[in-house]
């Protein structure tokens, strides 16, 4: 997937989250899932998109624009989930 796809994923799926502004926590725009929260579980999951969006009842674009943002936000994506597990 090229770096269009990419942006035009985040584009519909991923908004900023009015409550807590910043890349951190920016979540999917219709189901209000946590960017964070999805990289975890994914992460968890072996690397299984398809077994994400299936437990979590997304498409697995949805899934993939995630991931997208995540490898954009690396380091901190990775803090806010360091955060949470503390």
């Amino acid at each position: 997937m090229g770096a269009a796809d990419e942006d035009a994923l985040i584009r519909e799926y991923i908004e900023e989250n009015p409550h807590h502004p910043g890349p951190a926590d920016v979540r999917l725009r219709r189901a209000a899932v946590p960017v964070w929260a999805l990289v975890n579980y994914w992460r968890a999951a072996d690397g299984d998109l398809e077994r994400v969006a299936r437990d979590y009842h997304l498409p697995a674009e949805a899934v993939q624009a995630a991931l997208a943002y995540y490898r954009r936000h690396e380091a901190v994506i990775a803090a806010r989930i360091a955060a949470n597990a503390a």
